[in-house]
């Protein structure tokens, strides 16, 4: 019994011995049982830099204090490829910026890895100023994507052009392979442009320049004929010409996926040239798939030009008031229409306009109307001759009119039944 007691003791822990001492010992692991700490320090680098790629900036220069192999991670070149550069005055913007002390390291260290890069900056001329001095800098770089994005005018149009030309030139002459530019609301001109094409002129196929004053018809002419893979293309609608369109038609040139065109009146009363309806014919022949998107912002007697022959545009915007007129013209001259939204119309019913809509434009499936007026008995006639089909119908509520045939109540009932799902109106705007 005693030598029972005693081998207890000798088992249990010592007088000496505290609790905690005695957790340590049992918590400590061994070689042998496989239960060591992770060392953090040796996660593989591909998964260290997988990781790395999901982390805001600020949390990854945070992380990369804590070891040599992550500071090593955060300066590995496939993290650098892509990055946007947000350049905002305190004073006047309440948007982040990115640190000056960061721009500095990544044109130090960097610039040569950069590849995808675009620069976000608001109204300020300083902040555009700053963008330029940024660009002027990369001269070991290779850029394939380039986006320079305005959160709010004037910004670069600001600029003198002379400085925004050169600092754009550098990136133009040293990345011979871009193939993404957007520069919408810059001081571009035909000039530089040449410089674009004569260096990237086999890599180009996304171009954006809506709102460029300073480049003619004939500038952008010369991109379409050189740039025989350009696919997407966005600009104002005085750039656009027969010239331009049998340019992107040619045998040469690669089918066209996504044209853009800004309809934007400067003064009103502006006059608006025609565009052939062989040209659009042209177009539609090379390339049948491709996306005509057209946005209109004019006063209601700036529309004589438009939509007189056939147009073949998809994506109808309209921004300000257009007339009854306009708007049975686009029935009866745009085939191919998939969607189409009405900011504004006035107090005269739109009941035959969208009938004939519904009537011709076979490949409707999106609509949109704000400050109009429709009878509730022609909009369901309407949502029942295009059908199911009609993926997006955004109608705000004021704008339908309650007859004899059907209540604000019932017309919700009713429009359900057609699109087999259930449907509201709209109490905002979703365009």
């Amino acid at each position: 019994m005693k030598r029972r007691l005693s081998r207890e003791r000798e088992d249990s822990p010592s007088s000496c011995e505290g609790p905690t001492d005695s957790c340590k010992r049992v918590r400590q692991p061994t070689e042998d049982s496989g239960d060591l700490p992770p060392d953090w320090a040796r996660l593989p680098q591909e998964i260290l830099l997988h990781i790395f790629q999901f982390l805001p900036l600020l949390d990854r220069a945070f992380a990369s204090q804590v070891c040599r192999g992550w500071n090593e991670a955060f300066h590995m070149p496939e993290l650098w490829r892509c990055f946007e550069f947000e350049l905002n005055q305190p004073a006047s913007s309440y948007l982040k910026a990115t640190h000056p002390d960061l721009i500095k390291q990544i044109i130090k260290r960097h610039s040569n890895h950069l590849q995808y890069v675009s620069f976000k900056v608001d109204s300020s001329t300083e902040s555009a100023e700053a963008a330029c001095d940024i660009l002027s800098q990369l001269v070991n770089c290779s850029l394939k994507t380039l986006g320079l994005i305005s959160t709010a005018r004037p910004s670069f149009m600001e600029l003198p052009k002379s400085h925004f030309i050169s600092a754009l030139t550098v990136v133009f002459v040293n990345s011979k392979s871009l193939s993404s530019l957007k520069i919408d609301d810059t001081p571009v001109d035909d000039p530089s442009l040449k410089v674009l094409v004569a260096n990237n002129s086999d890599t180009l196929k996304l171009l954006k320049m809506s709102s460029c004053p300073h480049v003619s018809p004939a500038g952008i002419l010369c991109v379409a004929d050189q740039c025989h893979g350009l696919r997407e293309l966005a600009l104002n609608y005085h750039l656009l010409s027969d010239e331009l369109l049998l340019a992107l038609s040619s045998e040469k040139h690669v089918h066209l996926e996504h044209l853009r065109i800004d309809v934007v009146s400067e003064n009103p009363g502006q006059q608006f040239h025609t565009i052939k309806k062989s040209s659009w014919d042209a177009m539609v022949r090379h390339s049948p798939k491709f996306n005509l998107v057209m946005y209109f912002f004019l006063y209601e007697d700036e529309f004589g030009p438009f939509f007189r022959d056939e147009i073949p545009v998809t994506h109808l915007y309209f921004g300000r008031s257009v007339s009854k007129e306009v708007l049975g013209r686009v029935g009866m001259n745009c085939p191919r229409l998939v969607e189409l939204v009405v900011c504004a119309n006035g107090l005269r019913p739109l009941d035959e306009e969208l009938i004939r809509i519904a009537e011709r434009c076979q490949h409707l499936s999106a609509i949109g109307l704000g400050e109009c007026e429709v009878s509730c008995s022609a909009f369901v006639e309407f949502v029942k001759m295009c059908g199911r089909r009609l993926s997006q119908l955004s109608i705000m509520e004021e704008v339908l009119i309650p007859d004899h045939k059907y209540s604000l109540d019932e017309i919700h009932w009713e429009v359900s039944k057609h699109l087999g799902r259930v449907w509201f109106p709209d109490m905002m705007p979703t365009w």
